[in-house]
């Protein structure tokens, strides 16, 4: 029986594309040697300018780095998968491809391996259709940049062995990831179903003529972008109830569900035993911490994240930087 997953020597990564050579810089960040497949032309090009983003981005964390691991792009599943102790999949996102894909690092992969797929909403039972060993497919979804962002969901398909998905996200883990385990199959997964609301949303405004573009995503970078760097949705709803916490909160906005503040009106039903859930989740999220604590690890994180979107010159850091060149000169008048 396989056992607990701990950082390879040789790792597999079938594509070459942005997520793909994005898996590669953070494999060999970790001091893993890296196989990519990907027959294109410029995939060579793709990957070396990513790891020279990835070394960079490290660098300006000053993140302590062991002797990186050697990078090589090949043209061929075969060359890539025959010697790697894990396959990453991140092949473009159609079922039969993948299919296709999964078929030939089967065909090469040894018999222990995990293979991962980097899908961002196709279902693993799906994509399991066909493999001789389904239990060992595993969907590892990343963010972009994968070298820097930490979250991967990890989704199981109707044929994944646990084992399979522990092992997986051990190794996300060892890799300085933080593993999502989507418990339930559902199309999108989470994080990618969260942006795709928010994303009809904008683009119903964009065709209404609401907003622009630009006025959508400054609504966003100016406003709640900021808080969502460092607490999500139930946590700043928490706080915005004040003492009496999300439970107020949702007493004071949940009739708001029944207004046309939104294109997306299919919504539950926000009746007590729906209200008790999510307080009782809110709760254990919060981890016994008083609001006065948590507003200000908040304000405090938000002073970091402005401060680094000034010195890039960026965002609501440019406000920021302009504020402190009026304060400077003792404000106009």
């Amino acid at each position: 029986m396989p056992g607990p997953m701990t950082l390879p020597g040789r790792v597999a990564v079938v594509g070459g594309g942005v997520i793909g050579a994005g898996w590669a810089g953070r494999f060999a960040l970790h001091g893993v040697d890296v196989v990519v497949a990907d027959p294109a032309p410029i995939a060579g090009d793709v990957v070396r300018s990513t790891l020279d983003d990835a070394v960079s981005a490290w660098d300006r964390l000053d993140l302590p780095r062991p002797t990186p691991g050697e990078v090589e792009v090949v043209g061929s599943v075969e060359q890539a998968v025959a010697d790697a102790e894990f396959v990453q999949e991140a092949v473009p996102e159609r079922l039969d491809l993948k299919r296709s894909v999964l078929a030939d690092i089967e065909a090469v992969a040894g018999a222990d391996v995990v293979i991962a797929s980097s899908t961002s909403g196709l279902l693993p039972s799906d994509l399991q259709d066909g493999m001789a060993r389904p239990e060992r497919l595993v969907v590892g979804h990343p963010f972009n940049p994968v070298y820097l962002l930490p979250l991967v969901e990890v989704v199981g398909g109707r044929s994944t062995s646990e084992e399979h998905l522990q092992r997986a996200e051990a190794l996300y883990e060892e890799l300085g990831m933080r593993p999502l385990r989507v418990r339930i199959e559902i199309d999108a997964f989470i994080a990618d179903r969260l942006m795709e609301a928010l994303w009809r949303e904008a683009l119903w405004m964009v065709n209404d003529g609401v907003a622009t573009t630009e006025e959508i995503d400054m609504a966003i970078t100016h406003g709640f972008g900021l808080r969502w760097a460092q607490m999500g949705v139930f946590e700043t709803y928490r706080t915005a109830g004040g003492p009496g916490g999300l439970r107020h909160f949702l007493e004071q906005f949940g009739p708001t569900l029944d207004l046309p503040w939104s294109r997306l009106t299919d919504v539950p039903a926000l009746d007590h035993a729906l209200v008790d859930r999510i307080v009782e989740q809110s709760d254990a999220q919060t981890g016994g911490r008083d609001l006065h604590g948590v507003l200000r690890e908040r304000d405090h994180n938000l002073v970091g994240i402005l401060r680094v979107l000034e010195s890039n010159d960026w965002g609501a850091g440019r406000d920021l930087a302009a504020m402190r060149e009026r304060l400077e000169r003792g404000g106009d008048h």
